[in-house]
């Protein structure tokens, strides 16, 4: 791959959670890459490792139970250098740099990431002077510009207010503002629409897409919902029980899914029909202090031989896809 055009590479990374219980493998060995202005979407049930996967690449995963325990975060700001973001002090001046400044995160729950405490204006003033050299005037300009950006009506007035004061959406559009506030490289998008309403979830959909075009950005965004992933991305990886199981541009996932998993999720998708009841994946996601020997996915599993009871596949290629799954070997 082009190193020039290539802004994360992720290799055979593994996060782990030691808690009371045991050992959660809550990202398992995953391996996979961003271009610049590239959209990656990440899909799967919850509990799955999409937003470990995320806060592990600005050294967010909860501290101290979790930890990185091996592979390579490579984040390539400018050409063929690179800084390894998995071996950063999680607490040294390096990843405070590129944390929120060059890799920014739109969290799901606007009122749960917004104090409620502070006004809209302070918290995106906050974010800014935390990483460009400009005071409080400069600063208060720049926030009302990217309020301007998400438009916010009436930025002026808005920046005053507090976040118990806009509805969901505008406190969502708030989130934006924040997260691109000092232009990042790369923007991840946690299932940022999960508490909105079908029109206002359109709106930001349409938001997100639009200003990530205008500024060059790349987008990470994380979902459950497969009709935001084909709005949205160029590329897909779906995750299963903290591995990947499927990678493939969208557009071939979509016309040709293979891995038995990638199948279930498009079948249990709503969609308007005259008769027939909707389908659903049968069992739940297993226990993570037992999963069971070989393929995860194999209880729940239309098409299990007897080789998925006993080894776990590696990734495949077949059709143009990387599938993790025994009947493409």
């Amino acid at each position: 791959m082009n190193k020039e055009n290539l802004l994360i590479d992720v290799r055979d990374l593994r996060v782990y959670c030691h808690i009371e219980q045991g050992i959660v493998r809550c990202v398992d060995g995953l391996s996979f890459s961003i271009k610049k202005g590239q959209s990656l979407g990440i899909v799967g049930e919850s509990g799955c490792g999409k937003t470990m996967t995320a806060l592990s690449l600005m050294l967010l995963h909860p501290q101290p139970e979790g930890s990185i325990e091996s592979g390579n975060i490579y984040y390539y700001p400018n050409g063929d250098s690179f800084i390894d973001i998995a071996k950063l002090d999680i607490y040294g001046e390096q990843i405070r740099d590129i944390r929120g400044n060059e890799i920014a995160m739109i969290f799901q729950e606007p009122m749960m990431s917004l104090n409620p405490v502070y006004s809209i204006g302070q918290q995106i003033i906050e974010a800014i002077r935390l990483h460009q050299k400009v005071d409080k005037i400069e600063a208060r300009e720049l926030a009302i510009e990217a309020l301007r950006r998400v438009r916010i009506s009436a930025p002026e007035q808005r920046i005053n207010e507090y976040p118990f004061q806009l509805s969901g959406g505008m406190r969502q559009r708030v989130m934006i503002a924040i997260a691109l506030s000092c232009d990042p490289k790369l923007l991840i998008a946690d299932e940022p629409t999960t508490a909105l309403d079908v029109t206002i979830e359109a709106e930001i959909l349409k938001l997100i897409k639009d200003l990530q075009r205008e500024l060059g950005t790349s987008l990470m965004m994380i979902t459950h919902d497969l009709g935001v992933i084909g709005e949205m991305t160029d590329e897909v990886v779906v995750m299963y029980v903290g591995k990947i199981v499927e990678k493939a541009d969208t557009r071939n996932l979509f016309e040709k899914p293979l891995h038995p998993y990638t199948k279930a999720l498009f079948k249990s998708r709503p969609e308007i029909r005259e008769t027939g009841r909707l389908s659903s994946i049968r069992g739940s996601v297993p226990n993570p202090y037992l999963l069971p020997k070989g393929c995860n996915f194999e209880p729940r599993c239309d098409e299990a031989m007897d080789i998925c009871r006993k080894r776990t596949p590696d990734l495949f290629e077949s059709d143009g896809h990387r599938v993790s799954c025994w009947l493409f070997h």
